[in-house]
């Protein structure tokens, strides 16, 4: 009989001196080539890696593409890497039966076709598996899959857009278990952009957000799919739409106590991790449309931030409280002011870092206790929102218009440090950049660009 062996199981045994993968995701260090969720092992968009290139050059062709890998399919999902294989998500279509025409794309670069999970190999680019996942994501201009998928050890967790929620064998892909938001537990999104979340593996547990009526956050056994909690989320407040949002849990031991802390349709929530009893709510953050960053956790503190015509962006300490924990507002800034779109935030030290605006992405560095701005740095180099990833002391980012651009991570002033054009750019440029191994991983659609990023 074949052993299993997790990916938390490895860490413990290579790793003594960290904790694990998801049991404390603010503490763990893994090898740099090693990325094997949304936003990296610590979900904080932080990679590792050192000795890399503090300047591109000066010809605006970037650093040297090493690899191209194709057949990815149409989609903003960004890439998981573990143990020589990079998974991500796409919508592709199928090979056409014998005779007939090849469908042809629309006049927004995508096509209809159904949505997969896949595997590549990260050495050779060869497509090792692919497993559909649900039906193709429809609407012009944003065609295809949204969540990164998440490894752990040897099964693989994705949500498809249609809120088709899977286990897969990661050296096969073949499913092991599934559900559905919607048929399971009544879920619904905020509004129609589909499903987005990356599922969080915590110990013995996955935890997905399907935005049901009393299940908003649910908790699965990550062996077998069999619930464990369901978590129903009563934030008080009008702002907002009930259903899940665009986020992804991240866990926090706020207050002293272990919890799970997501943006939803009304706001920032954290729910116990243990039991899935609601702790409490934050909803002057929310807007109507889509809330969508990723929350940062440190200590006892929690950063929220989203766009559209209300949002803009807080920073809440947890504290003791009746209920369990209280989230106290320490500041609040409106969305004129300041507000992540989507593409999210890095904390670096003291101060925060991102692309500030609605659909604007302009470069910002921001004191994490007092959201006061410390730089602004104007439109920056590209156009659109900004996606962005922190290494070896600087920020990439990637905006809506395939510009990718190296800023320094210091409150000193903006300093860029070298720019280039990510090449066949059709849709939105949204996907979430990667640096892992000394390598800058950029998904196109249906392309995936690595290029050299060592010094």
């Amino acid at each position: 009989m074949r052993s299993r062996v997790s990916f938390a199981a490895l860490l413990t045994i290579c790793f003594p001196a960290a904790a694990l993968l998801a049991a404390a995701p603010s503490n763990v260090t893994l090898p740099a080539d090693q990325w094997p969720q949304w936003r990296g092992p610590n979900r904080d968009a932080v990679s590792s890696d050192t000795g890399l290139l503090q300047q591109w050059p000066e010809d605006e062709k970037g650093p040297k593409l090493a690899q191209k890998i194709t057949g990815l399919g149409g989609g903003f999902s960004s890439v998981a890497i573990a143990d020589g294989r990079i998974l991500t998500m796409g919508d592709v279509v199928p090979p056409p039966p014998a005779g007939a025409p090849a469908e042809k794309k629309k006049k927004d670069g995508a096509s209809t076709g159904e949505q997969y999970v896949m595997a590549f190999d990260a050495a050779t680019g060869k497509n090792l598996w692919r497993t559909q996942i649900g039906p193709s994501f429809e609407q012009t201009g944003y065609h295809g899959s949204r969540c990164t998928p998440t490894i752990d050890g040897d099964r693989v967790y994705a949500l498809g857009t249609n809120g088709d929620f899977l286990c897969l064998e990661t050296a096969t892909g073949k499913i092991l278990w599934s559900k559905n938001f919607a048929k399971d537990f009544g879920g619904k999104m905020m509004s129609g952009w589909a499903y987005s979340e990356s599922p969080l593996v915590d110990g013995n547990k996955v935890v997905c957000t399907p935005g049901g009526d009393d299940a908003g956050i649910v908790a699965l056994d990550k062996l077998t799919g069999k619930e464990i909690w369901r978590s129903k989320l009563a934030v008080e407040g009008e702002n907002g739409k009930d259903g899940a949002g665009y986020a992804s849990i991240v866990i926090s031991e706020g207050a002293g106590v272990k919890q799970y802390v997501t943006i939803v349709g009304r706001g920032c929530v954290g729910v116990d991790a243990e039991t899935g009893k609601y702790l409490w709510g934050y909803n002057r953050v929310a807007n109507p449309t889509a809330n969508i960053p990723t929350p940062i956790v440190r200590g006892d503190y929690v950063f929220c931030t989203t766009g559209y015509g209300g949002g803009g962006a807080a920073l809440l300490k947890l504290k003791k409280g009746a209920g369990g924990v209280d989230a106290e507002e320490v500041w609040y800034t409106p969305g004129k002011e300041f507000q992540n779109h989507h593409g999210g935030v890095v904390l670096l030290g003291d101060y925060l870092y991102c692309g500030n605006g609605h659909n604007k992405g302009f470069p910002v560095c921001v004191e994490f206790m007092t959201g006061k701005i410390v730089w602004d740095g104007g439109r920056g180099a590209g156009s659109g929102s900004a996606a962005i990833v922190a290494a070896d002391g600087q920020v990439y980012f990637r905006y809506q218009d395939g510009t990718m651009a190296l800023v320094e991570a210091t409150p000193a002033g903006y300093k860029l440090g070298g720019i280039f054009k990510i090449p066949n750019v059709e849709n939105p440029s949204w996907p979430h950049p990667v640096v892992a191994g000394g390598k800058l991983y950029l998904r196109e659609q249906d392309n995936l660009f690595v290029y050299d990023v060592k010094k």
